[in-house]
């Protein structure tokens, strides 16, 4: 399991680091010119702690696999990183509208590698958990 949780880490920097081109990539400025101050600036700051958060549970699997892997904590901290992972996964199917992906090669492309993505994150850590 410590190879699958550093396999982990590395995809979870990767995927930190994907977040930093989404304000040009979905056209924020432009999306977000109609609402108010606080909201735009509240996608932001989001965005960014959402990034800060996957960086550094990339960097926790990266560095301590054996010790989430071995220790009671470990596993604790293992059990709330695949709740996390599975609460993403739900809202893949029940927060996002299927008329975003449905129909569209790109779009369902990247539903389902991500969907297979958070089920395979959900389901190594709650496994680390377990023991």
């Amino acid at each position: 399991m410590e190879a699958q949780l550093e396999v982990i880490g590395f995809l979870l920097v990767a995927l930190a680091l994907l977040h930093a081109p989404f304000a040009r990539y979905f056209n924020w400025r432009q999306e977000f010119a109609a609402v108010s101050l606080i909201n735009r600036q509240m996608m932001y700051v989001h965005t960014f702690f959402i990034a800060f958060t996957v960086l550094l549970m990339g960097v926790l699997c990266l560095t301590s696999a054996p010790e989430l892997v071995s220790t009671v904590l470990g596993r604790k901290l293992a059990l709330g990183c695949g709740l996390f992972w599975l609460a993403r996964l739900l809202i893949q199917f029940f927060g996002y509208s299927a008329v975003l992906w449905q129909g569209k090669r790109f779009e369902t492309t990247i539903h389902v590698v991500f969907s297979i993505f958070w089920a395979y994150l959900s389901t190594v850590f709650i496994l680390v958990s377990f023991g």
